[in-house]
């Protein structure tokens, strides 16, 4: 199960989300504004679950450092993170996380 709720104060200033197992936070402009991005958290929920939550952060900050390094651009690395590429790139389909494969980050 997935919670979603809107906190000001947990959501980093100049991101719509963040998403901390079981929880979704979200600007609250975000959540009226569309489920695109419930879907990219929800995404990054899946991710969680597979990895048993630390592990899915210990990946996610080595290889934003990883991309860090190669792009030396800070917004480059995030965009590019296994875990955000597979968010970024079907957050629009709604119905992907009923399709969606075991492990699905490591295929791209």
């Amino acid at each position: 199960m997935t919670w979603i709720r809107v906190n000001k104060k947990i959501v980093p200033k100049g991101f719509r989300g963040i998403t901390l197992f079981p929880f979704i936070f979200l600007s609250s402009e975000i959540l009226k504004k569309n489920r695109v991005i419930i879907n990219h958290e929800k995404i990054h929920i899946k991710q969680q679950k597979e990895l048993l939550v630390v592990f899915f952060y210990i990946i996610y900050g080595i290889d934003y450092l990883i991309k860090l390094i190669k792009y030396k651009d800070k917004h480059k690395a995030y965009v590019n993170i296994i875990f955000e590429r597979e968010a970024y790139g079907n957050q629009y389909d709604l119905e992907y996380l009923k399709k969606r494969k075991l492990f699905a980050y490591w295929r791209k």
